[in-house]
C-alpha cells in the first residue's frame, strides 16, 4: 500500500528532477537534482527488493518526503520568477487597426501587416503603435517614453516611437520606419529579458555549495557500500547504508535557507506598506550601494502648480485671478490646467462672458469676451509673434527653470506665472537620509536641464548628481555606471528598461502599469519613505540568509560525517533532514515577528 500510494509522486512529481538531474549529469555539473534522483530512485529500487524478499522495512516515505520538501524550495523560487516576467506583457502595446494608405485611398488594416515604408495617419489623441517619420509638425506627449512633463513640438520629418501619444486637432500623417517586432518598444522588452534573467547572490552561493556536496555525496555513497561488505554486513546493510548517504546528503535545507527568509521579510515589508513582487530581491536590496531616482511622477507629484507670479502694476490679485480663469477656461493643456485650479476656475466649464476662443495647439490661445475686450495667454515667444510687446519685467532670469506661461490683455503685458512639478512632501528627508546612510543618489531623467537642477537642489542632491535629458537607453547605460548592486526608483514606461537593468527596482504608488510589473516592489503608500524602510528590512533579511545557509550547510557537513561512520536508518536521515528544514523555517518566522528598524539602512 505503502508503494502504491507513492508511485503518483515518484512518476510524475519527482520528473522534472530526473530530468535536471540527467541534464547536468551529462554536462558534468551534478548538483542537487542528482542527489534527490539518485536518493528517490534508490529508496524505490531497495524498498522493491525487500517486498520481494518478504520483508516490511520499507523506504517509499523516504522517496516522497525528498520530493515533497524539495518541491517546495522550487515551488517559492518559481513563482517569483514568473511573476517578474509579467512586465513584458504590459509592455505590449493594443493589437489595434492603423489606417493606411493603398492606391484606392485610406483603408483599415491589422498594426501587424503594418510594413516600413508603408503611410498611416494618425487621429487626435490616437496612441502611436508604430515607429515612423512625421510628414507635417504636431505635438506629441512623449511622457509614456522619456519622462518629460510636457508635450514636444514635432517637426516634420522627424522620427516618433511607438508608446507615443498624438494631440492635434487634426488628423497627421507618418511613414513608417519600423513594423511589429522591429519597434524600439520591442527591442526595450528583448533587453528587458536580458535583465530579469538573473539569480540572487546567495542563492548562488547556495547553488554552489549543492554542486560541491553532491560529487562527495555521490563518491562516499559509492565507497560506503562495498566498505559496509567488506565489514561482513550483508547486501540489505549495505544498501540501506549507502541509501543513508544519498538521503542525508540532499541539501534540503540548504534549498530552503534563501527563499523561506525572503518571503518572511516580503511579509514584514508588506506590514509597511510594501508590496513585495519578488521577495527574491530583498538579498540584492541588502547590499545596494547606488539609488537612482526619476522625477517626474517619481520625486514630485507629477502636475504643475504656480510657483511664482509676477503682474503689471496696479493688477490686483482677485482681478488677475479673475481674467485668467477666463483665459484658460475648458484648454487640455496641463499648464492652463494648473493654472485654472491657482485661479479658482471650475474645471472645463466656460464663463459665460466668453465667446470666441482660437487655439493655436501647445503654444497659447487668444480668447475674445461678449463686451469685446480680449486675452492672450501663452508662452513668451508666441506672444510676441503675436505683436504682444515684453517688458524686461515680464521675465525672470532666477525661474529660468520653470515653465512660463504669459498673460496679456488689450493693454499688453499684463502677467508671467512660473509653474513647476513640486516634490512629494518627504522627498526631502528621505533623499537626506540615504545620503547620510552612505549611498550614492542620483536623479537620472528625461526632463530639460533647468526643471532637474531646480529639484536636485530643493530635494538636497548636488548638482553633479542629476542628469537630464536621459533617454530610456541612456538610463539604463548611466545605471550600469553607478556602483553596484544598483536600485533604481521610477514610474513610467519610459522607466521600464530602468527598473529591469537595475539590479532592483522600486514602483512608487502612482507608478504605471508597465513600471509596476517591471519592478521587484511597489509602494503602496505616498512618498518615497518607503525606498527606506525597505533596505532596513532587506538587511534584517539577509542576515537571517546567511545564517540559514550557515546552520543548513553545516548540518549536511556533519550528518555526512556521521552517517558514513555509523548506521542510520534512511526514514532517521529524512527526519534529519526535515529537522534541519525546521530550523531553517522557525529562523525565518523571527523576521515576521520582530519590528523593523529602520536604523539597520544606515550601517
Amino acid at each position: 500500500m505503502s508503494g502504491a500510494f507513492s508511485l503518483p509522486v515518484v512518476l510524475f512529481a519527482g520528473m522534472p528532477f530526473y530530468r535536471a538531474g540527467w541534464r547536468t549529469l551529462v554536462a558534468k555539473r551534478p548538483g542537487m537534482d542528482v542527489l534527490v534522483s539518485l536518493g528517490v530512485i534508490g529508496a524505490v529500487m531497495v524498498s522493491v527488493w525487500l517486498l520481494w524478499r518478504g520483508s516490511n522495512e520499507v523506504y517509499f516515505d523516504t522517496a516522497v518526503m525528498l520530493i515533497v520538501l524539495l518541491l517546495v524550495g522550487r515551488l517559492v523560487e518559481t513563482l517569483c520568477r514568473h511573476r517578474g516576467l509579467k512586465a513584458l506583457d504590459t509592455l505590449t502595446l493594443p493589437d489595434l487597426s492603423i489606417r493606411s494608405w493603398q492606391a484606392e485611398g485610406w483603408l483599415l488594416l491589422p498594426v501587424s501587416e503594418a510594413t516600413e515604408g508603408m503611410r498611416v495617419e494618425l487621429a487626435p489623441g490616437e496612441l502611436v503603435v508604430l515607429d515612423g517619420i512625421l510628414e507635417a509638425p504636431g505635438w506629441i506627449d512623449t511622457a509614456s517614453l522619456t519622462g518629460e512633463s510636457l508635450p514636444r513640438y514635432f517637426h516634420a520629418g522627424q522620427k516618433v516611437y511607438a508608446g507615443c501619444r498624438y494631440l492635434g486637432v487634426t488628423p497627421l500623417v507618418m511613414q513608417v520606419s519600423a513594423g511589429v517586432g522591429q519597434r524600439r518598444l520591442d527591442r526595450l522588452c528583448d533587453e528587458m529579458r536580458r535583465y530579469q534573467a538573473k539569480k540572487g547572490e546567495l542563492q548562488k552561493l547556495a547553488d554552489r555549495f549543492a554542486a560541491w556536496l553532491s560529487p562527495l555525496a555521490l563518491v562516499l555513497a559509492m565507497l560506503t557500500l562495498p566498505t559496509a561488505l567488506l565489514l561482513g554486513l550483508g547486501w540489505e546493510d549495505a544498501f540501506v547504508r549507502a541509501l543513508s548517504v544519498l538521503v542525508v546528503a540532499c541539501p534540503c535545507a540548504v534549498g530552503l535557507a534563501v527563499p523561506l527568509a525572503s518571503l518572511a521579510g516580503s511579509g514584514q515589508a508588506m506590514q509597511q506598506g510594501i508590496a513585495l513582487r519578488d521577495p527574491a530581491a530583498l538579498e540584492t536590496l541588502a547590499r545596494i550601494r547606488s539609488v537612482a531616482l526619476d522625477k517626474t511622477g517619481t520625486l514630485t507629484t507629477g502636475s504643475h502648480t504656480v510657483l511664482y507670479w509676477q503682474a503689471r502694476k496696479g493688477v490686483d490679485e482677485p482681478t488677475l485671478q479673475r481674467k485668467l480663469s477666463t483665459a484658460v477656461a475648458g484648454s487640455e493643456h496641463p499648464l492652463a490646467q494648473a493654472l485654472a485650479r491657482w485661479s479658482g476656475s471650475q474645471g472645463d466649464k466656460r464663463p459665460e462672458q466668453c465667446v470666441d476662443v482660437n487655439e493655436a495647439p501647445g503654444e497659447g490661445r487668444h480668447v475674445r469676451l461678449s463686451n469685446a475686450e480680449w486675452l492672450m495667454v501663452g508662452s513668451a515667444s508666441w506672444l510676441t509673434k503675436q505683436q504682444i510687446a515684453l517688458p524686461a519685467q515680464a521675465e525672470d532670469a532666477a525661474m529660468a527653470f520653470a515653465s512660463q506661461v504669459v498673460l496679456a490683455d488689450e493693454s499688453g503685458w499684463l502677467a508671467t506665472f512660473y509653474l513647476t512639478d513640486q516634490p512629494v512632501d518627504d522627498a526631502e528627508p528621505s533623499v537626506k537620509r540615504l545620503l547620510a546612510s552612505g549611498y550614492v543618489v542620483a536623479m537620472i531623467s528625461g526632463d530639460r536641464q533647468g526643471a532637474v537642477s531646480w529639484l536636485g537642489e530643493r530635494v538636497g542632491l548636488a548638482r553633479e548628481a542629476c542628469y537630464a535629458q536621459r533617454s530610456p537607453e541612456a538610463k539604463a547605460r548611466l545605471l550600469q555606471g553607478l556602483p553596484s548592486p544598483t536600485l533604481y526608483v521610477g514610474d513610467g514606461l519610459n522607466d521600464t528598461l530602468s527598473l529591469a537593468a537595475a539590479d532592483v527596482g522600486i514602483a512608487p504608488l502612482s507608478a504605471s502599469d508597465a513600471a509596476c510589473e517591471g519592478a521587484s516592489a511597489q509602494l503602496m503608500t505616498p512618498g518615497m519613505g518607503g525606498v527606506v524602510k525597505l533596505l532596513s528590512i532587506a538587511k534584517r533579511t539577509r542576515r537571517i540568509m546567511v545564517q540559514n545557509l550557515f546552520f543548513s550547510a553545516l548540518y549536511n557537513t556533519l550528518a555526512l560525517g556521521l552517517v558514513v561512520l555509523m548506521a542510520i536508518p534512511p526514514l532517521v536521515a529524512v527526519l534529519a533532514m526535515a529537522a534541519s528544514s525546521l530550523t531553517v523555517t522557525l529562523n525565518a518566522a523571527r523576521l515576521a515577528w520582530a519590528e523593523p528598524d529602520e536604523n539597520d539602512a544606515i550601517a
